[in-house]
């Protein structure tokens, strides 16, 4: 369950924000003022700086959560190539937008309780992404550790109770309203799963990001036209036969990215074979056959 094997190949939102959220931590760690990042209810009726807002959808309050945090950014840079960067930009705001006035609700109704000041980083975001984690990843693997039966995808549950239990109230609160927001971006509310950026904002994401790891694709994009259900092999087959001309053997990178996505190794074949082995439209057929 490491997300894929190329990095962040197909994935610079992820890493422009990995980036920016461990920047922000070190930067504010170093100079001591990371506990005065938190929001209070002082900020939804006082005077709310709009730069402490901002930072506190970055910057964790300690080590521990931001290498717990980013652990889990980094493994869900998978939905990123599932959806594209386009909108997994869109998921992005929509989760830290949505898990942000979830907490000022809160904070306003608990404002007499012990519960007046919640942790800072992108809780929202990491909490939302466990909703299409839950729904979209199938388990591949069980296993037993001391007679305790266990998935492949217990180690990402493990690492998000590790966060969202880190600051104990402070944390619990974010993490709350971070599945909130997932499960309203789920629900497709406003139509929101359909909402696009311009791209010019995706490549200045790309462009500010450091280099990518890993091999690009093999060949150029084509345009491809199939309706494949993302977990049923057998209608792959049927859709895609074997006796396609001028099939590419699909590489074990290419096939492991998609299946890191969640798609079935059959499927994720016959798709890049479609694709000439370009993981991009692959997902894109995939994706496309899932949606119908």
């Amino acid at each position: 369950m490491n997300g894929g094997p190329t990095g962040f190949n197909n994935a610079p939102v992820t890493r422009a924000f990995i980036i920016a959220s461990a920047l922000f931590t070190v930067f504010f760690g170093i100079q001591g003022r990371s506990s005065k990042l938190g929001l209070s209810y002082l900020d939804v009726f006082g005077k709310l700086r709009l730069w402490k807002l901002i930072v506190s959808a970055f910057a964790f309050s300690s080590i521990p959560e931001l290498m717990f945090g980013l652990y889990l950014l980094y493994y869900f840079r998978v939905f990123e190539r599932q959806i594209g960067s386009n909108k997994y930009s869109v998921f992005i705001l929509f989760s830290i937008i949505v898990a942000l006035l979830f907490e000022f609700l809160t904070l306003t109704l608990l404002k007499d309780s012990a519960v007046n000041l919640v942790a800072t980083g992108p809780y929202g975001l990491i909490f939302a992404s466990f909703v299409p984690f839950f729904f979209d990843i199938p388990v591949s693997t069980w296993f037993r550790v001391f007679g305790l039966r266990f998935s492949n995808k217990s180690f990402i549950y493990l690492a998000g109770l590790q966060l969202l239990l880190s600051s104990w109230k402070r944390s619990i609160l974010p993490g709350l309203c971070g599945i909130l927001a997932g499960s309203l971006y789920r629900l497709n509310v406003f139509h929101i799963r359909k909402t696009k950026l311009p791209e010019f904002v995706i490549s200045f994401f790309s462009w500010i990001s450091w280099p990518t790891t890993g091999s690009p694709p093999s060949a150029p994009a084509r345009s491809i036209v199939g309706n494949i259900p993302s977990y049923a092999s057998r209608q792959v087959e049927r859709n895609y036969p074997s006796s396609m001309p001028s099939a590419i053997d699909p590489s074990e990178d290419s096939i492991a990215t998609l299946v890191s996505m969640g798609f079935d190794r059959n499927s994720a074949r016959q798709a890049l074979v479609q694709a000439r082995n370009d993981v991009n439209v692959a997902s894109n057929i995939l994706l496309e056959a899932q949606s119908h």
